[in-house]
């Protein structure tokens, strides 16, 4: 064959590899549809005790809810300098304003992810109209747990700020100590409370072929409202921020200065920054990955030891309320009776202690706990007898 020839040949073959390229490219980018997701997924059947420990972890959660609330008129009845509350207030009222603004964009964010959620489950998976509901309302529920605990968080940041300010011309340390730590607890334990009996609401009272429905929405919501107000707030405070030096450099004003404006969106802006994103964010990573593992488990281990592995990680988890707030009294008890008549002391080692004590009691709790719910006596330890161990 002359090249002339083989031209000829190479421009006829040319076409057809093109198609057979081009069909290979769209058979391994564009997905299967292969019709499933965690919506889709059962979960399995409980046992009576199981049942009533999730129950139980119910009430637990309550109680975590109430200690938070108490923790916060603790923290709300500290007296402080008028002008220093006033100055608190209107933090408080810049941070709502920001707040609201940002309500009204997660309308228009849930509008438009709803109609993508809709599309998905009710036409290209062919769910049921009752089905897609369900996940649109979990999706409400997870946005509004994120923004909820953002704005408790936020209002209880702005209130301990004033008191803490004032305190320190007390001369006591120990009560600088305790201040921010009673207002951390309030938010941290609160968080994890409410977004716990989210989910073992979800786990006690929906019927398990509804359950993954209701799961994938609240986790879609969560992370709705979280992203929202973790990017935003990150881009507020930056604004706020270089705002505020601007007005510094053209002025000529000292850090901080009252007769900066910008003084107070800048201290929006750290708030937004600092204490709106990284609550949410928190009470959306602990859900996600609360779901995750529902999933894995599901989908990874056998129909018969779904039930213990699923109800062993919740009650881990409702554990660690309890182990917080015990931790919390006991370093608080240590801390005065150590530093309680100290004029000046290291802040590092009450907080140290903390997590020391925390640590060891969550580790002992867990070791003793697991023993019990996948121990040698389980559905898990009788074909594992060590895997308590392990987990």
């Amino acid at each position: 064959m002359n090249p002339k020839e083989k031209h000829q040949a190479w421009k006829r073959l040319l076409p057809a590899s093109w198609l057979t390229l081009v069909g290979l490219l769209i058979y391994f980018i564009v997905p299967n549809y292969a019709l499933a997701s965690e919506a889709d997924l059962v979960t399995p059947q409980l046992l009576p005790w199981e049942n009533n420990l999730l129950l139980a972890g119910i009430g637990v959660c309550v109680l975590g809810m109430l200690f938070g609330l108490y923790q916060f008129t603790k923290v709300k009845k500290l007296k402080a300098h008028q002008a220093m509350l006033d100055v608190s207030q209107t933090i408080f009222e810049t941070c709502k304003t920001y707040l609201l603004q940002q309500g009204r964009f997660l309308v228009l964010l849930f509008i438009f992810i709803g109609a993508c959620i809709a599309f998905y489950y009710g036409f290209l998976q062919q769910k049921s109209f009752g089905s897609v509901m369900l996940i649109l309302l979990w999706t409400v529920i997870g946005i509004l747990g994120s923004y909820g605990v953002a704005w408790y968080g936020i209002r209880m940041n702005t209130l301990a700020n004033s008191r803490m300010a004032f305190a320190s011309l007390e001369n006591k340390p120990l009560k600088l100590l305790n201040i921010p730590l009673d207002a951390g607890m309030s938010i941290g334990v609160l968080l994890i409370s409410v977004e716990l009996i989210m989910m073992l609401f979800i786990l006690r009272f929906i019927p398990n072929e509804l359950a993954g429905s209701c799961f994938i929405g609240f986790a879609v919501g969560e992370s709705l409202g979280a992203s929202a107000l973790r990017i935003a707030g990150g881009i507020f405070t930056k604004i706020a921020d270089i705002g505020s030096d601007l007005m510094k450099i053209v002025f000529g004003l000292k850090e901080d200065d009252p007769r900066n404006p910008g003084v107070i969106a800048d201290c929006t802006g750290d708030n937004a920054g600092d204490s709106v994103g990284p609550t949410a964010d928190g009470f959306e990573t602990y859900g996600v990955t609360g779901v995750a593992l529902v999933s894995f488990i599901i989908l990874a281990v056998a129909a018969g030891f779904q039930a213990n592995l699923i109800v062993w990680i919740f009650v881990m988890r409702i554990l660690m309320i309890i182990t917080s707030i015990a931790s919390f009294y006991i370093n608080k008890a240590l801390s005065k009776a150590f530093y309680g008549k100290s004029a000046d002391f290291d802040f590092e080692k009450p907080l140290t202690s903390l997590v020391w004590i925390a640590s060891i009691l969550s580790i002992i709790i867990t070791f003793a706990v697991s023993y019990l719910i996948v121990g040698p006596g389980s559905a898990v330890g009788s074909e594992a007898p060590h895997m308590w161990l392990v987990l």
